[in-house]
């Protein structure tokens, strides 16, 4: 069974998708609503999987002198909150929360601890920005993860939605652009075969807009499932046609 981490901020204006507000549309009020909206989609999506969900969340300490200590919500209780909206109980999800001094130390340490220390039999790490990932995805990974140690979700411009290991890898700077293209030669340098999931987008910057909105209509105009948070959330900001 496959921990899926997800490795998270507390929803605070600034400091999360800083790329919409600085480059695009949104407002960081705005901007932090949709994070948070992303978010409960992912969890969502991992709970109906077959694999555990971990909120993997940065704690304050960690978090820049800006954007710490913002009124009375610490930084677990916002995550916990999110998780507690998105899912019916949260008895099976483990927080706990991140270390290290950039994102692919905290990836490669959460990831690296689960699979030495703990004997998990595989873990994937995801920011919580894709959302359309769905409860299938995960657990195709977690079919391919069977015979296959280190499995990658491609994004546009290089980047992964979803990368997940049965071994570490060296996790130093492993998250480098391209990412998926500096993952897999990490995982080839150790002598550990790669595959890969069909291609989703992300959204991090206000370019990705241009994927993400016209995937969104055209789901909603043809009746298929859009992601429960959101969909309605996009479409409430205006950014739906």
């Amino acid at each position: 069974m496959t921990v899926v981490a997800v490795l998270c901020d507390p929803p605070r204006p600034g400091l999360v998708l800083p790329a919409l507000v600085e480059e695009g549309p949104l407002s960081g009020a705005e901007a932090a609503d949709l994070y948070a909206a992303m978010l409960k989609d992912t969890f969502l999506a991992v709970d109906r999987s077959g694999g555990d969900l971990l909120v993997n969340y940065r704690p304050e300490e960690l978090l820049p002198d800006e954007h710490r200590n913002a009124g009375d919500v610490t930084a677990e209780a916002a995550v916990r909150a999110l998780a507690a909206d998105a899912l019916d109980d949260l008895d099976d999800v483990r927080f706990e929360v991140q270390v290290g001094s950039s994102y692919a130390a905290r990836a490669g340490n959460t990831a690296t601890h689960l699979l030495r220390e703990e004997g998990v039999d595989s873990v994937a790490v995801v920011r919580g920005t894709a959302p359309f990932l769905t409860r299938t995805a995960v657990d195709s990974a977690a079919m391919k993860l069977r015979s296959t140690p280190v499995v990658l979700g491609p994004a546009p411009t290089g980047r992964v939605f979803y990368a997940a290991f049965t071994e570490p890898i060296d996790f130093t700077d492993a998250f480098a652009a391209p990412e998926v293209s500096t993952l897999a030669a990490r995982g080839d340098a150790a002598g550990l075969e790669v595959d890969f999931l069909p291609m989703q987008p992300v959204l991090r910057t206000a370019a990705d807009l241009d994927t993400i909105l016209p995937l969104l209509a055209a789901r909603r105009d043809a009746g298929r499932i859009v992601p429960k948070w959101t969909a309605p959330l996009v479409a409430e900001l205006g950014l739906l046609d």
